[in-house]
């Protein structure tokens, strides 16, 4: 009797990417107009970290965290210009579109300020608590997005994002090691 093996399923290819002739991307690329429209989206957002971050740090009574937002804002200005780049690669001209997301993030983080004491570890708990809602949007945004860049065979854009991926990683451990070795227990002291 025959052996009726079945043929081994090949593996799920990649989908291609809609490619000109030269190997660009076609500008009616549904997802590459998503993905450009998310890149507005994150510049926006990036573009008003760097203003609001400097009211965070002055807000912060911990010497710690008032560095570690400092030097994000640093790191903040930097990430705007790697967008900036990114536009370039693209060949688009750099343009922000609001970012709901990120407008609420930041009226949040003003409102712990405002809300808690002047001078007391509790604000600045509430200060941690805040950014690292930020970091936490900027992960997900920038994860999706390297991946997307991945996707549509950006792989310099890609680099560009995946850069950015790990310092915003970075920062949100850096803020949750403050957290953890003085400001949270200095915090739970304080007396309401």
């Amino acid at each position: 009797m025959a052996s009726t093996k079945t043929a081994p399923k090949k593996a799920a290819s990649k989908p291609a990417s809609k490619q000109n002739d030269n190997g660009t991307l076609k500008e009616h690329s549904a997802l590459l107009k998503l993905f450009v429209d998310e890149i507005k989206d994150i510049y926006w957002a990036e573009k008003n970290l760097v203003k609001a971050l400097p009211k965070m740090k002055k807000a912060c009574t911990t010497a710690a965290l008032a560095e570690a937002i400092g030097k994000h804002v640093e790191e903040t200005k930097i990430h705007v210009s790697r967008l900036e780049e990114v536009f370039g690669l693209l060949d688009k001209k750099p343009q922000a579109k609001k970012c709901d997301a990120m407008e609420g993030l930041i009226s949040e983080g003003e409102s712990i300020v405002e809300d808690t004491e002047d001078g007391t570890a509790t604000r600045d708990v509430g200060i941690i608590l805040a950014s690292q809602k930020v970091e936490h949007y900027e992960i997900a945004t920038y994860g999706a997005l390297v991946q997307l860049a991945k996707t549509l065979g950006l792989e310099d854009v890609a680099a560009i994002l995946a850069e950015t991926l790990q310092e915003e990683k970075t920062a949100d451990i850096s803020l949750t090691e403050i957290a953890e070795s003085e400001v949270n227990y200095e915090a739970a002291a304080e007396s309401e």
